[in-house]
């Protein structure tokens, strides 16, 4: 029996387990030189991001030709006192403020994926 997708992705090097790619193949080397080290980190955040959304939609892939069909995405709040959090699940089929790759099926994948890779979404939005 196949397990929830959930239960399966805990970690990037899960997502990539489950496409059969090595984590390197997919990630770029950070540069030594000196300021372009925050770049590769939000590529690579943006990369990881890209795979685990993939892996956990499955094989739903969004339809941006369809308006009826809801797309879900994390809203984040950037505080002072308490850092970064997710402010909620927002589904919507017409704005994205993450990127239509990093949309989801579902409300439950959103909430568990902004929740469990909460440090990659960070590094993303922060840089």
């Amino acid at each position: 029996m196949k397990n929830n997708i959930i239960d399966r992705v805990k970690t990037f090097e899960d997502a990539c387990n489950i496409l059969g790619i090595e984590p390197d193949e997919v990630l770029i080397k950070e540069s030594t030189r000196i300021g372009l080290e925050s770049h590769a980190k939000v590529f690579n955040a943006f990369s990881k991001l890209t795979i685990i959304v993939r892996v956990l939609n499955e094989s739903w892939k969004p339809n941006w030709d369809n308006d009826k069909e809801t797309k879900y995405y994390p809203w984040f709040e950037m505080r002072t006192v308490h850092g970064f959090d997710l402010l909620g699940v927002n589904g919507n089929d017409w704005i994205s403020a993450v990127g239509s790759r990093l949309c989801f099926k579902n409300n439950e994948l959103c909430e568990y994926a902004t929740k469990q890779f909460k440090d990659i979404y960070e590094v993303l939005m922060k840089g």
